[in-house]
């Protein structure tokens, strides 16, 4: 790997971990080997998250568009004068990441521009573009040159995807309703989100998580302690707003204390090596 490479994906390592510890602590529990590409592809889903969430002054439409641009740019010439485009592209062309999954995690984000509220088709459809092709990307990577491998595992991993995203819409309705006007969940009105909508989409989510969890077993061993861990921190959050009431979700944000993401790594590392996940 030449220096410019290496440095670019130091770039988006330490993008990553400025930006959540919580997904930087998943990806230093993968095998070593996995983790360069594993980086580039968060820090290429983060640069496009804040241009359409942080840059209120400026024109986000633009900027996405100029973004866009320049990483089918960089995946095309396999270099980009942007260090996160450069190792994104480093990532894309080395384990054959479909440009369908870019194109429609892009997608996803132009809807973030123009979307205040969803149906059930646009919300199904902001999902896969949002979270469950990130996912894909990464399954692209664990399963580099074994197509039947990651065949077998999109299903559960789409749902994986799924439930992170929903769990987040839960997390930050106060936040995406107040600071970007957006309400996710198809036919809820913030204002008058109830009791009966809330248990509705958790029940949902239960079932998410019970269907991704077949394919985190399913996992080659040097991938799914990490993956183990972000499924066992996301079911925590869920817990602590299952017991909360509707008002509160849009009056605060939900987390899970440094304490119990220690206590979570110590259970799912001894699972992991129990063969008891």
């Amino acid at each position: 790997m030449d220096l410019y490479t290496s440095n670019a994906l130091q770039c988006s390592e330490v993008t990553t971990k400025n930006y959540s510890t919580s997904f930087s602590l998943g990806v230093w529990l993968l095998r070593k080997k996995y983790r360069p590409a594993i980086y580039a592809i968060y820090g290429f889903v983060r640069f496009a998250d804040e241009i359409v969430d942080t840059f209120h002054d400026q024109d986000k439409r633009a900027l996405l568009e100029r973004f866009r641009k320049e990483t089918f740019d960089a995946i095309e010439k396999e270099m980009s004068p942007n260090p996160i485009l450069h190792s994104f592209q480093w990532a894309v062309n080395r384990y054959k990441i479909g440009h369908d999954l870019i194109e429609a995690f892009l997608k996803s984000m132009d809807m973030d521009l123009y979307k205040k509220t969803f149906n059930r088709a646009e919300y199904q459809e902001y999902i896969y573009g949002s979270a469950e092709v990130v996912g894909l990307m990464c399954l692209r990577v664990f399963y580099d040159g074994d197509g039947a491998g990651y065949e077998k595992l999109v299903p559960p991993a789409r749902k994986l995807g799924e439930a992170f995203q929903k769990v987040n819409f839960l997390r930050d309705m106060q936040s995406d309703y107040e600071e970007r006007g957006r309400v996710y969940f198809p036919n809820v009105d913030y204002n008058t989100f109830s009791e009966k909508e809330k248990l509705e989409i958790e029940e949902e989510l239960r079932a998410d998580f019970a269907e991704s969890l077949p394919g985190i077993k399913g996992l080659k061993k040097d991938v799914r302690l990490g993956v183990f861990l972000a499924y066992r921190y996301y079911l925590e959050l869920l817990r602590k707003i299952e017991p909360a009431s509707p008002q509160s979700l849009t009056s605060q944000r939900f987390r899970v204390s440094d304490g119990k993401k220690m206590q979570l790594l110590l259970s799912c590392w001894f699972k992991h090596h129990l063969n008891a996940i």
